[in-house]
């Protein structure tokens, strides 16, 4: 074999415990989780701003760009919940490139696993402590999920991953809400199968164990956009499109219907600038239709201090070394404008 084993490294309990959730974080994370739940559920009828950089590369600048979603919170909470992305895991197309906080630390230096497991932990940590908000990460390795279990809010599963039976199986043992992306492809049944999947009960083999989950009744999904056989994208945020989405899920028995809608990505082709004019026509659509209103409760929006993107290495503080990211000024005024809807 060509696997090298260079250590091993400690289990999930071993992490936790070097590195514990302090208890008063424990209990704001189960108010913010019943908040959250209580949307998906359409118990509360606020709506999901998930927003954040693409991948989250430096904690400090991560913890200040939170801190200062904390504010704007502060100002939309009796309308909107606002769910930092702090990305610590990034998909990579062709399997090269800067794969996240948690493989490289220091993006500049060699992946470190180890130290990308305690610095992942810490900054999710640190983050809620100095700005009071519990975030969101996309769940790129499902045996890592153990490892941030009792901090994240939110969990993404990628257009690359949803098809994939392990990743289904391991959403269908969280407790916290879903969101299954629909495939590059665009595909929208293979989404809505892995919305099914995820919401019943299953055994498998993980991280070494025979395990039973019970469902996750808090699945939905996640539109953002496709990519078809020529490369070309194809949004599909259009009112046209969440009609046919709420139709394919009145066709079948899922609980809690439920979609948000990435304005990134191939809905807007990566055009970062595109975002803002593409939740504010979903925001309009939901004006529309009260029945679509009641399925889209949320959006993703790819933001950062700093407009843009840059190389690993050039040193621009709070400017995503991945995917181009909407500006904090941009982010803020957004974020004002979806309250007013």
């Amino acid at each position: 074999m060509s696997f090298e084993f260079i250590k091993k490294l400690p289990t999930p309990s071993e992490i936790k415990e070097q590195i514990p959730m302090p208890e008063k974080l424990v209990k704001l994370k189960e108010v913010r989780d019943r908040e959250i739940r209580d949307v998906i559920t359409g118990k509360s009828k606020k709506f999901l701003v998930i927003i954040g950089p693409c991948s989250a590369d430096n904690e400090d600048a991560v913890c200040d760009y939170v801190t200062r979603l904390s504010r704007v919170n502060e100002k939309v909470k009796d309308k909107l919940i606002l769910i930092p992305r702090i990305y610590t895991n990034k998909p990579r197309t062709t399997g090269e490139g800067y794969k996240g906080i948690a493989h490289q630390p220091d993006p500049e230096k060699k992946p470190d696993l180890l130290a990308g497991l305690i610095t992942m932990r810490k900054m999710l940590i640190r983050a809620i402590e100095e700005s009071g908000l519990t975030a969101a990460d996309e769940m790129l390795y499902p045996e890592n999920w153990r490892y941030v279990s009792d901090i994240l809010s939110y969990v993404a599963i990628g257009a690359r991953s949803v098809e994939d039976q392990h990743h289904r199986m391991t959403v269908s043992g969280f407790d916290v809400p879903a969101g299954m992306k629909n495939p590059t492809s665009g595909d929208l049944t293979v989404m809505l199968n892995s919305v099914y999947a995820a919401q019943h009960p299953h055994s498998f083999i993980y991280r070494g164990w025979e395990v039973q989950t019970g469902g996750n009744e808090l699945a939905h999904t996640v539109l953002r956009g496709a990519t078809n056989k020529h490369g070309q994208n194809l949004p599909n945020y259009h009112y046209e499109d969440l009609n046919l989405l709420l139709n394919l899920y009145n066709e079948r028995d899922l609980k809690n219907p439920t979609t948000i809608i990435d304005a990134n990505h191939s809905n807007s082709a990566k055009q970062y600038d595109q975002q803002v004019r593409i939740v504010k026509e979903v925001m309009h659509s939901r004006k529309l239709n009260p029945d679509i209103r009641d399925l889209v409760k949320g959006v993703m929006v790819e933001s950062y201090i700093e407009e843009g993107n840059q190389k690993v290495g050039d040193g621009v503080y709070g400017k995503s070394i991945t995917d181009a990211c909407l500006g904090w000024e941009a982010s803020e005024r957004l974020i004002y404008d979806i309250a007013e809807y």
